[in-house]
């Protein structure tokens, strides 16, 4: 990954890997905001059919 705030999506990615954390836990989980993290939240929740930011 290369980009202005990175290091947030690389934290969030991890935080996932690390506790093997189903998509429902994911996307229940807080997310920041405004943050780039966001965009996990938004991937976890069109995995599951709940985005509303399409």
């Amino acid at each position: 990954m290369i980009g202005a705030h990175v290091t947030d999506m690389i934290n969030a990615a991890v935080v996932a890997i690390k506790l093997e954390a189903t998509l429902e836990v994911m996307a229940e989980t807080i997310h920041a905001h405004p943050t780039m993290s966001e965009a996990f939240l938004e991937a976890y929740e069109d995995a599951l059919g709940h985005a509303i930011h399409k």
